[in-house]
């Protein structure tokens, strides 16, 4: 720890790095993020700032509309008027961390926008390992309202954007030649899979597997958000249809585990490992 980012390691193997006072530009939203992110034979599985997309940092938290304050980054989705620039930013500033291990960390966030801290956010991080080739990234956060009021998070979708719910828990994966396949346990293709609720949802690149699971009841009701053809990155759904409300000292909590193998897994092989990865 050089006090701007951890390692996360399993068996004393690096496979994460977070960086948790990242120096980014406001339009991106700052914040912290996971990236490299690797599998246990080294191989990468998420992107920084991208040509196609610079907001996108690797594994974290984004949201795009928290009472109008933009902390996902780029432009924001304005109902009759579509992608527009506004000075809307919001960051996520690390406040301390409650615990750091070798395989994982608790962390707590203040979410500030215009001056004030709408959220306070607990973050749990932890890697454990799944065997010789696949580890899983527990990842948990809770989201309380520090405000005197009842703050809303929205997508681009509840703000008239059909199909852009996009809000919350998100990957960024490595962008390679071709488009990496994506399934469910009964589904296949972004067509299929975007939008839709499935236990969990896998995403297989050249050489590597992500299988990504919601492993509480209400995480398993967010849609999946899914993107092969443009950009490979898979997230959960905060606000599908509609807001998702938080009232005044109220929190949101959610968990998502992802198993990182290596190789292309099938499906026996990706719902055996999330049953291993997932505690009941």
């Amino acid at each position: 720890m050089n006090g701007e980012s951890l390692v996360l390691r399993v068996a004393g193997r690096p496979v994460g790095r977070y960086t948790v006072r990242p120096e980014l530009a406001p339009n991106l939203a700052p914040r912290p993020y996971l990236h490299p992110v690797t599998t246990l034979a080294g191989a990468a599985v998420t992107e920084l700032s991208p040509a196609d997309h610079l907001h996108h940092l690797g594994v974290g938290v984004a949201v795009p509309d928290v009472e109008g304050h933009n902390f996902w980054g780029g432009r924001t989705y304005v109902r009759d008027r579509g992608p527009t620039e506004l000075a809307n930013h919001g960051a996520q500033r690390h406040a301390a961390f409650q615990l750091r291990d070798p395989d994982g960390f608790v962390e707590e966030l203040r979410w500030v926008a215009a001056g004030r801290e709408l959220l306070r956010e607990r973050r749990t991080v932890s890697a454990t390992g799944l065997g010789d080739t696949a580890w899983a990234l527990d990842f948990t956060f809770s989201l309380t309202n520090t405000t005197p009021e009842e703050l809303s998070i929205g997508s681009p979708a509840t703000n008239g954007r059909p199909g852009a719910a996009y809000g919350g828990f998100f990957w960024r994966a490595r962008k390679e030649a071709g488009a990496p396949e994506v399934f469910t346990a009964g589904s296949e293709g972004e067509d299929a899979v975007h939008g839709t609720r499935a236990d969990w949802v896998a995403l297989a690149g050249a050489d590597w597997t992500l299988v990504f699971a919601g492993a509480t009841e209400a995480t398993r009701r967010d849609p999946w958000f899914v993107r092969t053809a443009e950009y490979p990155g898979v997230g959960s759904s905060l606000a599908h249809t509609e807001r998702l409300p938080i009232p005044s000292g109220g929190t949101t909590v959610r968990r998502v585990v992802t198993v990182v193998a290596d190789g292309r897994l099938g499906r026996d092989e990706a719902a055996a490992l999330v049953r291993k990865a997932v505690s009941p």
